[in-house]
């Protein structure tokens, strides 16, 4: 079994009634609940594409029945399938994220995984230096220095994006939430230029100001705007004794381009867990699809 690379186009997905039903019908009850809680359909969707892509990878990819799978959250909310003793791969990661226009999944065999993806946007009402001003802490003195080696404030930005995707990668593989504290982590990424469809593995990490030779990062573009990050660290149980043993074995991951899922995709394994409710499709179409819908700039 390889590793799972898949991105799903949320924000261009418009559901019909019978998609947004049948979607609802495919997760969890506690799940539909608290999708149907989003205030914007926005992130509704994006959600749910997240735990439809989360069941479809452990359906195929583990051979549950798409009925028996059980999912919850640890105490700092990071997915987690509860019933994999159904699983001949003990060691089985994944880790979803959604932010932009899309929503995004990378699945190990045997590697801890965390993925992120950040869109390059400008900020809301501050400029891009005061914006940065604001963000001081989180980055060390030598990641600004790469994010303003460039002139250009938009390049210095989409720059700042990359960072903030490859730190929320680790956190999220790591599995902690608020309170790490994100100086902690530096990040020299290389090279400073990605291609559009590419995966890139040259960037590594310092915690606390050490080589952290035991996790691996790959960078992609999904276009102009979205940067993903993936990290990789062997289980406790399969890490080698020998660090220069295991930095050889990142060497030789296999780097997976991200394939691109269409709706029909995402429920082609599924079974229905509850019965139609068609109030939660009169609910979703209630919502405002993002809070500058209706603003003069869209």
């Amino acid at each position: 079994m390889e590793g799972v690379r898949w991105a799903f186009p949320c924000a261009a997905w418009r559901p019909s009634r019978a998609e947004w039903l049948l979607a609802a019908r495919s997760v969890q009850p506690e799940e539909k609940d608290r999708i149907g809680q989003f205030v914007f359909a926005r992130d509704a969707k994006a959600a749910m594409a997240g735990r439809l892509m989360m069941r479809k990878v452990i359906a195929e990819k583990l051979n549950i029945p798409w009925n028996s799978i059980l999912l919850q959250r640890t105490s700092k909310g990071k997915p987690v399938l509860v019933n994999d003793s159904f699983s001949t791969h003990p060691n089985f990661n994944f880790n979803i994220s959604h932010q932009g226009d899309y929503a995004v999944l990378a699945a190990e065999p045997k590697l801890e995984v965390g993925i992120d993806i950040m869109k390059t946007t400008l900020p809301g009402r501050s400029s891009i230096p005061e914006f940065f001003r604001l963000m001081n802490r989180q980055f060390t003195e030598r990641e600004w220095k790469t994010i303003k080696t460039f002139e250009d404030e938009w390049t210095q930005l989409d720059i700042f994006y990359r960072h903030w995707a490859l730190k929320e990668s680790f956190l999220k593989a790591i599995g902690v939430g608020i309170g790490f504290k994100l100086q902690r982590i530096e990040f020299n990424i290389s090279p400073l230029h990605l291609e559009i469809g590419k995966v890139y593995k040259e960037t590594n990490m310092l915690l606390d100001g050490e080589d952290e030779e035991e996790w691996a990062f790959e960078e992609s573009r999904l276009d102009e705007y979205h940067h993903i990050a993936v990290a990789l660290k062997k289980p406790d149980g399969l890490r080698p004794q020998n660090p220069q043993v295991l930095s050889q074995d990142h060497s030789k991951l296999t780097m997976s381009q991200f394939t691109f899922l269409t709706f029909e995709d995402l429920v082609a394994s599924s079974v229905p867990l509850t019965s139609e409710d068609p109030f939660y499709w009169e609910n979703f179409c209630s919502k405002q699809e993002d809070p500058v819908r209706n603003s003069t700039s869209s």
